[in-house]
């Protein structure tokens, strides 16, 4: 009996392994494996960039879904190649992405960075009039200054320590003459330090799942260890445009600004060339560093009925105007909102 019964058992060993195997397999066996992304050098990292970006536009689209429309692609489409670092066009209602080369790659951004500083500072002053008493701090910072278009070049009245101004007309000078100190001076002010601000600026781009930045400091100088991406800052931008305060200054080509009490006067030119070139521009925000490279960031409406707004975002360009324009052109050319 003890040969017959192990024999059966020989016989029963492949039935059972199998069912056991198929009972038990790994419920994962099904999933399918995520496409890889552009940047991606390992499948491991294809994978958890491909959820993030799918976790940001998902995002997106709950924060600006207005028109309901989509853009899509013409019949005659053709692609176009922009030599820069980087660069991104996305649609600001549904944060579809109409332009993509190497977008989410971490590069500094410079001066693109107070797009970010702006949307801090609607969040988190409610009176634009507030007044803010200029320290030494940002009287010492290097770059443009107000009165200052480069280091060391003066040109007007620049700001002076012990000088009040208000926090709308500091945020006039950050967003026309991409001024450092002003930018300082608001992060200073609200949160006590350039730190500390960095801090909040860190925080909210984890709320906005903006998963290609890391911030040191209100101004976007260079900083060891400070990084965006194209993406990144169309994101930050098409978030901001919930606040008309910012995007009315980034559409005035010039104005002045004067101290509380009267005594300075400072005279403020945008450094965005391109607001009388394209006609249908909102308004942009330049950025500038030896690290960084030339870039530049503009928004645009449709220019058939002026409904669907895109956010465009070029990073190291040397030819960043004309890049620009062509990258605004072809969007429109070869895009339809359905």
């Amino acid at each position: 009996m003890s040969i017959i019964a192990n024999i059966i058992l020989i016989l029963f060993l492949p039935v059972q392994y199998y069912l056991f195997g198929f009972f038990s397999a790994p419920k994962n066996m099904s999933q399918p494996v995520a496409a890889q992304v552009e940047g991606a050098s390992t499948e491991s990292q294809a994978s958890s960039n491909e959820k993030s970006l799918a976790g940001s536009l998902s995002s997106q689209k709950k924060e600006s879904a207005n028109s309901g429309l989509i853009p899509q692609r013409k019949e005659d489409y053709s692609d176009i190649k922009i030599f820069s670092g980087a660069s991104v066009v996305i649609d600001v209602d549904s944060g579809t992405i109409l332009h993509y080369d190497n977008g989410r790659e971490n590069m500094p951004i410079a001066s693109l960075t107070k797009m970010m500083t702006a949307v801090l500072v609607m969040e988190n002053v409610k009176d634009l009039d507030e007044p803010v008493t200029i320290d030494q701090e940002p009287l010492l910072t290097e770059g443009t200054k107000v009165g200052c278009p480069t280091t060391g070049h003066c040109v007007d009245e620049r700001l002076h320590a012990g000088e009040k101004v208000t926090v709308g007309d500091l945020m006039k000078a950050m967003l026309l003459d991409s001024a450092n100190d002003a930018a300082i001076a608001l992060g200073r002010h609200i949160a006590g330090s350039q730190k500390e601000f960095a801090a909040l600026m860190n925080e909210k781009a984890r709320d906005l799942n903006l998963m290609d930045s890391h911030f040191c400091n209100p101004s976007g100088l260079d900083e060891e260890g400070c990084y965006s991406s194209a993406y990144d800052i169309a994101r930050i931008a098409a978030y901001s445009m919930r606040f008309d305060k910012i995007w009315s200054i980034t559409k005035t080509s010039e104005t002045n600004i004067c101290s509380i009490d009267g005594r300075y006067t400072h005279k403020l030119k945008n450094t965005d060339l391109l607001l009388d070139q394209i006609p249908n521009c909102l308004g942009g925000k330049t950025g500038f560093t030896y690290k960084a490279g030339k870039s530049l960031m503009l928004a645009a409406a449709d220019p058939l009925d002026g409904q669907h707004k895109i956010i465009a975002v070029i990073l190291n360009d040397n030819d960043r105007w004309a890049d620009m324009k062509k990258l605004i052109d072809w969007t429109f050319e070869n895009y339809i909102w359905k």
